[in-house]
């Protein structure tokens, strides 16, 4: 059966794949059918998902899937968010993966910063004698920034100790959120909705060399890893899409007889 991916991420069409091999589903980028991308106007994973594969159903004229994943930053107030893939942008940067990794550590170094200044404050209220607080490696995080302003070859930074060995109340807790939605068409009443969250804690500094997005920044304490040093395999046996895409398998097979 042919499915019309709502997406022409390469990255996530070769992980979707993959994972939907198991029912003989042949994924197909909407891109390759002349078809352009949806408007993605809403604040959630899953409005946009649901969007974006009726979109390319009405399109394509079948069955359609969309992803609409991202990265969400507790002392962001959950953002990127669905702004994840143009974060940048908002900061007036071009699009693209370098650039969203690089505003993403310097928002959260701000934000660590303020956090940091304000507690510093409260102390200075009760005795009058201002008490640093534990810097909680935002040190190594503007080592990172700067490393990367200058051009300098980024070593692979240490796991700071307030990282490990879970990110559970870290101040750098995220997690990666996936919502995928399946259609049969672009009115079917019983859209398919899955979701899958990974959670771990924001690196100072990029590790890894594999994946896409803000993998090299997403450090997973049970296996003392980023994302972009698992292989392939390790990932999509863990991650946020790969837990979703397992749901929706299951969904496949009960409700359309997939399998």
């Amino acid at each position: 059966m042919r499915l019309v991916l709502a997406s022409n991420n390469a990255g996530k069409l070769a992980e979707l794949q993959a994972l939907f091999e198991p029912l003989g589903l042949s994924l197909v980028r909407q891109g390759d059918l002349g078809i352009a991308e949806a408007d993605e106007p809403h604040v959630t994973f899953i409005e946009n998902a649901l969007a974006k594969a009726r979109h390319a159903a009405q399109h394509a004229r079948g069955a359609a899937i969309a992803d609409d994943s991202g990265l969400c930053v507790d002392a962001l107030g959950g953002a990127p968010g669905v702004r994840s893939a143009r974060y940048a942008e908002d900061f007036g940067q071009p699009k693209g993966d370098a650039a969203n990794n690089r505003v993403l550590l310097e928002q959260l170094a701000d934000s660590l910063s303020r956090r940091e200044r304000a507690g510093v404050r409260s102390t200075q209220g009760t005795t009058g004698v201002t008490q640093p607080l534990p810097c909680r490696a935002h040190s190594g995080l503007q080592a990172g920034i700067a490393a990367r302003a200058s051009g300098m070859p980024l070593e692979s930074p240490a796991v700071p100790s307030t990282l490990a060995p879970e990110g559970r109340g870290s101040p750098r807790a995220a997690r990666f959120v996936c919502a995928l939605v399946a259609v049969r068409s672009a009115d079917d009443p019983q859209p398919l909705v899955a979701v899958g969250r990974w959670a771990g804690v924001i690196l100072p500094a990029a590790r890894g060399d594999s994946g896409f997005g803000y993998d090299p920044l997403l450090f997973i304490p049970e296996l003392q890893r980023s994302v972009a040093e698992l292989n392939p395999a390790e990932k999509n046996a863990r991650s946020h899409r790969g837990l979703a895409a397992r749901e929706m398998l299951r969904q496949m097979s009960e409700v359309w007889g997939l399998g």
